[in-house]
């Protein structure tokens, strides 16, 4: 009997030895799992621990969007005449009737130049005041133009001059090349002289006509008129688009298409292009600093 109560001791003893070891070896794992916790890297913590809710981020989250830049020209209106028109030719009578430029009769407008080939100064200014005023559109400005196409006649002149006035231009500028003299090479900005009607934009127009002057030297090949004004600037007193302005203005002869030389150039879409970019320029920078 009694060594049936020590056996049964002994096995009690062994079953209680081995439960004592088996919480020992769990409680040594649940302090590893801790101090694995503690140790851990920061790619293994929570999202919160990674910096999603750090100051820095809360302040990027909470940041206005940055606006874009206003357009230089916004708000801005522009006056285009392309001088001439694609079919002038075909009406002599209408060209030739009289309007007053605010001076003295002339006729309502002409057929305008071309190069020795045939090219036409109305296709020459009609190309090059598209791409000014897709220049001036990107810009932000509004654009308005005497005639959008070259197959039409006019209009005359003295409507020309109305049609940019009747807009409230901040700017206009008419586009020409000129028929000079085979021998003679270069550009001429034409400025207004008072005459009553244009009185309170006479300096406006002469600021904006060396503006013109500067970025056609800066920005383009054609040099300024060896036969025709002065370094590169001519007043007029005789043209209606200048005499009934009401708005700055000026008239630019952008080279001359009875010279060989010029013509090339003046023919060439991308002096075209280049031209329309200069006189952009010259534009931002007379509005800049009305």
């Amino acid at each position: 009997m009694k060594s049936v109560r020590t056996r049964r001791a002994l096995v009690l003893a062994v079953v209680i030895a081995a439960l004592m070891a088996i919480g020992v070896v769990a409680l040594a794992a649940v302090h590893l799992r801790s101090a694995a916790d503690v140790t851990a890297s920061p790619q293994s913590r929570p999202a919160q621990t990674r910096g999603a809710h750090t100051p820095a981020a809360t302040a990027a989250a909470h940041s206005p969007t940055p606006k874009a830049p206003a357009a230089p020209l916004a708000g801005k209106v522009v006056g285009i005449d392309p001088g001439h028109n694609g079919r002038n030719g075909t009406d002599p009578s209408y060209l030739d009737h009289l309007i007053w430029n605010g001076r003295e009769s002339e006729t309502c407008d002409t057929t305008g130049t071309e190069t020795d080939s045939g090219y036409t100064e109305a296709q020459f200014n009609f190309n090059v005041a598209l791409y000014l005023r897709a220049d001036l559109r990107r810009a932000g400005a509004r654009v308005v133009m005497t005639r959008t196409t070259n197959d039409g006649i006019g209009p005359c002149v003295d409507r020309r001059a109305e049609i940019l006035n009747d807009a409230h231009s901040d700017v206009a500028i008419d586009i020409h090349a000129d028929g000079g003299p085979a021998s003679g090479r270069g550009f001429t900005v034409l400025e207004p002289v008072a005459d009553g009607p244009n009185d309170k934009v006479i300096g406006s127009s002469e600021r904006f006509g060396d503006d013109v002057r500067l970025e056609m030297l800066r920005d383009t090949e054609m040099p300024v008129s060896d036969y025709y004004g002065s370094d590169g600037i001519k007043f007029r007193d005789d043209l209606a688009g200048l005499n009934l302005t009401t708005v700055p203005k000026v008239l630019i002869e952008c080279g001359n298409m009875r010279n060989a030389v010029d013509a090339g150039i003046l023919t060439s879409s991308t002096f075209q292009e280049q031209l329309a970019r200069a006189l952009a320029a010259a534009i931002t920078r007379f509005l800049a600093h009305s």
